[in-house]
């Protein structure tokens, strides 16, 4: 690849791919092909980050330089907390993190997490950010260049391999905010309301600063005393403290959806309170009162984190020797180990049936006669829900371990001076493991809320009351406040445990050729054809499991899915070529036209075998213009999670249509459907609760009978360097990506609108509900309430739009100003036209692009906001000023990050999303400007030192409520913290010394 100009030495897209002027360029490998040939520039789009870039983030997490490419949809990151799996991966086009294929050097990267729900991905925390030499993001289909997987594109991570010397990286950044959010008109209101819960809804203070993180990376490297080699070896530290949510107004409060974020209303949280509830009281010292669903709420937000603690060191070589002329060794070895600590809000009791002994020792003969009525003081049961947080132990954890291994071993060389070779053996592994805490075993709550007294007048559990069954249960008295002691948190809290591997083996062989020598190119060309064809086997392998308690369904009370086991292989054997055929060269009005073809077979161990190819040309009519378009057929292969994941409940869903429904004429339709489908009467449907925390379950697994999903890509675009204006590079492209057999699930909520909202009768069978409460989250013995929601090969996903880069640079003598320096602009932006969905085939298309909201979320390819606009500019001024060798090359630089408003889905008038009485709280996301300055300057040619601030300007994150806030879509804290700055302005310091 060859990169042009750019700020601060910042690669960027136009630079990625225009022609070089210099004749004399290297032979380079262009990434979206394997054919090398000089002067190559690629087809496909393709944009390129520099290391000089990296650091001027300050960044430790490369995710986070990623996630500022407006291609680049936000996924698993260190703003995940709930439902974290402790990576960090990326999304391109917004098609999904398994559509993207992640690269080392252009070989694959292997999969960073093993667990049965989330699809084995790559995992950016294993990229060391101070080796990169710069990153390549290909957006478009390329399966027939680099396999299965390469839907969206690639990401391609060129790491520093001849690096000679020593070299120390350090970087120290923290957060710092000022707290002046609206949001604390609605915790002054709602913790004035809450009497002796008032506590929960305190305002932060107001200057805060937190969420410090340190990189310390040492580099060295060595050449082979004859010049034929090199070893550049890495060890690096990170460490990031964490960050809760009720550290930042805006979140110190789980918002609802209503009419605004400033009334006593909008602090909102679960029905999973404290203190606790029975039935339809709630204690209130040592009595019951009257339950009040609106007042009587956790909340449960602030306790979350909003950016994960994480550990990680990191490891690694690479290497290479000539061994002969035609010969070169090379090898890559790199090592990780990570461990972060997801938190959520205390768990508990979650509201569900349980049964209460009506001579309960803990309650009072007050309590009893409420609860009992003429029952109270007997051994009778009282069976109904019952609720309670565990506020007394803390935050749920899940600590996540990641070791992750990537071993290359491979021979290239040049045969002669048309063909060269390529050979390798790749092995790259994980190993997992996790541990859950602070979550109640459901068997246990049940004997603990049995209290009896014994013999002896001892207040015990009913299983041991005449005999000894349980030895270590102790009775958890929840009628009371104040009244749980740590022996009763230690029978209640199990921890539970999971650990898995992944593993991953290529072996590839691939031959380059030029065929000038042989006369093979076209009358009216001056150079020859060139070629790339190889052969590959690759060998992907997850095995995952757990203890008793973490793989038992409704072990663990408010645990989610169930960690099922998974052990399961595939191999697939490929072949591939291509060709690029120049046409015509140097010819008037024709400076270059060009052909690129490709093509790739593979056969899946599980009977299935795939075609991909593509075409594409680009043609040159003067210098400084190129035109290019190309169309790819791409294939994603089911992934071994897809293929063989066990069938388990899980949150999946954020709404129920038929629940806490008022009795209105403007409801009637609707109950009576929800009737209909059920065989409910009116009271029954009536009597519904609502999940006040938006969380529904549903039957989610695997389908061994998947087909491989198939893509088709068109682009279309230019390349405009004009002479008028040197140092100027212009590129507009056009993007089609369509994917067929699209490989999903349907979706709870889409399910629930289809039977319910739209009166689809094929889809209510899918809805079970628990057959005492009717509900879909308050179920009678475990998740017997859920929507089937199964993997499949669904309907089709399609998405389009332009992106956009410029970049220019110039010394401002240019413009008169003497010794004043230069300046360096650049420019990254896409317009997203559509991304549109349709369910099922046959289905209309549903045009997500521009809303975000719980009915787009629950449609493939549509998890976060997704704003029509997105881009990226920056500015740097390279100062004239010096002082001797104490202060050189001193820049000055300005970052533009721009965020479309984002409209609520409920507004589009397609009518598969418009809604009757949107919240008008959630109407809109805002449009965000970040701005970011960093300056940055050398000492006696060895040091050089930098410092800047993003988010400048401390700007808030647009905010949303409870029912649209969507945990796996990275809502996190009322805004999606994923997308959006939400913890304020990031201030950093780095020092690279050379020696």
């Amino acid at each position: 690849m060859i990169c042009g100009a750019a700020f601060l030495g910042l690669a960027n897209s136009a630079a990625a791919q225009a022609d070089d002027k210099d004749d004399a360029v290297a032979e380079v490998v262009v990434t979206g092909t394997r054919i090398p040939t000089p002067n190559l520039t690629s087809v496909s789009p393709v944009t390129a980050i520099g290391a000089a870039e990296i650091k001027a983030a300050g960044i430790t997490r490369v995710e986070d330089i990623i996630n500022t490419l407006p291609q680049a949809f936000a996924s698993q990151g260190s703003n995940v907390s709930n439902g974290s799996n402790g990576t960090a991966t990326v999304n391109l086009r917004g098609l999904g993190a398994s559509r993207t294929l992640v690269l080392i050097n252009g070989r694959r990267m292997g999969a960073g997490n093993p667990t049965s729900i989330n699809n084995p991905v790559a995992d950016l925390n294993f990229i060391p950010s101070s080796l990169v030499e710069r990153v390549d993001v290909l957006t478009g289909g390329a399966s027939a260049v680099y396999g299965a997987d390469a839907v969206a594109g690639v990401v391609n991570f060129i790491m520093t391999q001849n690096f000679e010397g020593v070299r120390v990286d350090a970087n120290y950044s923290i957060y710092q905010h000022h707290n002046d959010s609206f949001v604390q008109d609605a915790l002054r209101l709602k913790a004035a309301a809450a009497g002796a819960n008032a506590p929960q809804f305190a305002i932060p203070k107001s200057n805060v600063r937190d969420g410090e993180a340190s990189e310390v990376t040492l580099t060295f490297g060595v050449n082979a005393a004859d010049g034929k080699g090199n070893i550049t070896a890495f060890a690096s530290f990170i460490q990031q403290n964490a960050v809760l949510q009720g550290a930042r107004d805006y979140s110190a409060c789980t918002l609802n959806s209503g009419a605004d974020f400033t009334s006593l209303a909008a602090c909102g949280g679960s029905g999973t309170a404290t203190p606790a509830r029975v039935g339809n009281f709630t204690v209130q010292g040592n009595t019951f009162r009257v339950r009040n669903a609106t007042t009587d709420v956790y909340n449960f937000g602030p306790s979350n984190y909003y950016i994960r603690p994480d550990e990680r060191y990191r490891l690694g070589a690479f290497a290479h020797y000539e061994i002969a002329p035609w010969a070169e060794a090379y090898a890559e070895m790199m090592f990780m180990d990570d461990r972060s600590v997801a938190q959520i809000a205390p768990g508990g009791i979650f509201a569900g049936t349980f049964s209460v002994n009506c001579d309960n020792a803990f309650m009072t003969a007050a309590q009893q006669t409420q609860l009992c009525g003429a029952n109270a003081g007997t051994a009778a049961l009282f069976t109904g829900t019952v609720a309670k947080r565990n506020v007394e132990g803390g935050g749920r954890q899940s600590e996540f371990r990641h070791n992750t291994y990537r071993y290359v071993i491979g021979l290239r060389g040049d045969l002669n001076d048309s063909w060269n070779y390529d050979s390798y053996m790749e092995y790259a592994a994980t190993k997992f493991d996790a541990r859950q805490t602070a979550y109640f075993l459901k068997s246990r709550i049940d004997n603990a809320l049995i209290a009896k007294r014994n013999a002896a007048g001892q207040i015990v559990c009913g299983v041991n009351q005449v005999t000894v069954t349980d030895a270590a249960c102790v009775p958890y008295n929840i009628f009371s406040e104040g009244a749980v002691t740590q022996a009763m948190l230690d029978y209640l809290q199990v921890p539970a445990s999971t650990f898995g591997n992944t593993a991953e083996r290529v072996v590839n062989f691939s031959l380059g050729g030029d065929l000038s020598a042989y006369g093979v190119k076209s009358p009216w060309a001056r150079d020859g054809v060139g070629v790339a064809f190889g052969a590959e086997y690759r060998r992907e392998h997850i095995d995952f499991d757990g203890d008793f308690v973490s793989r038992t369904p409704g072990q663990l009370n408010g645990g989610g899915a169930a960690s099922t086991p998974i052990n399961a292989s595939f191999d697939v054997y490929e072949v591939y070529g291509e060709a690029r055929i120049p046409i015509v060269q140097d010819a008037p009005l024709a400076k270059s036209l060009s052909l690129e073809l490709g093509y790739r077979y593979s056969d899946y161990s599980y009977d299935v075998t795939t075609d991909t190819y593509k075409i594409a040309g680009e043609y040159e009519p003067i210098d400084g213009l190129r035109f290019r378009a190309s169309y790819q057929r791409a294939v994603r292969a089911p992934n071994l999670v897809e293929l063989f994941g066990p069938q388990i409940h899980a949150l999946d869903g954020s709404t129920d249509p038929c629940a806490a429904l008022p009795d209105t004429a403007a409801n009637a339709a609707l109950i009576a459907r929800c009737g209909a489908v059920h065989g409910y009467t009116k009271a029954q449907v009536l009597s519904i609760e609502a999940n006040v925390a938006n969380q529904y379950y549903g039957l989610l697994g695997g389908n061994p009978n998947l087909d491989p999903e198939k893509s088709d890509t068109y682009s279309v675009g230019f390349v405009y360097q004009p002479d008028f204006v040197p140092g100027a590079t212009l590129t507009v492209d056009y993007f089609n990506i369509k994917v067929n057999d699209y490989i999903s699930n349907i979706g709870a909520d889409t399910i629930l609108a289809k039977c319910y909202l739209q009166n689809d009768d094929s889809y209510c069978p899918l809805i079970v509900r628990d057959a005492r409460t009717r509900s879909l989250y308050l179920n009678s013995s475990g998740p017997d309430g859920h929507v089937v929601d199964l993997t499949q090969n669904t309907g089709s996903l399609k998405t389009s739009g332009l992106d956009f880069s410029a970049a220019y640079r110039t010394d401002l003598d240019r413009f008169g100003m003497s010794n004043a320096g230069g300046v360096n602009v650049s420019f990254v932006g896409t317009y997203l036209n559509e991304l549109s969905s349709a369910i099922l085939p046959g289905d209309p298309f549903v045009d997500c692009a521009g809303y975000y909201g719980s009915l787009c979320n629950g449609r493939p390819g549509s998890t976060i906001p997704n704003p029509k606009w997105r881009h990226k500019a920056r500015l740097t001024w390279n100062t004239p000023f010096e002082y001797g060798d104490w202060v050189k090359s001193w820049s000055v630089s300005l970052q533009w990050r721009h965020f479309s408003s984002v409209k609520l889905d409920a507004l589009s008038s397609d009518p598969a999303l418009n809604a009757a009485n949107p919240p008008a709280s959630d109407l809109k996301l805002a449009t965000r400007d970040y701005f970011d300055l960093l300056t940055s300057f050398t000492v006696r040619d060895n040091l050089n030192f930098r410092a800047g601030i993003n988010n400048l300007f401390d700007k808030d994150p647009p905010l949303v409520g409870q029912t649209n806030c969507i945990p796996n879509a990275s809502c996190s804290g009322n805004a999606y913290s994923q997308v959006y700055d939400v913890l304020g302005r990031y201030l950093f310091i780095g020092l690279t010394a050379d020696f």
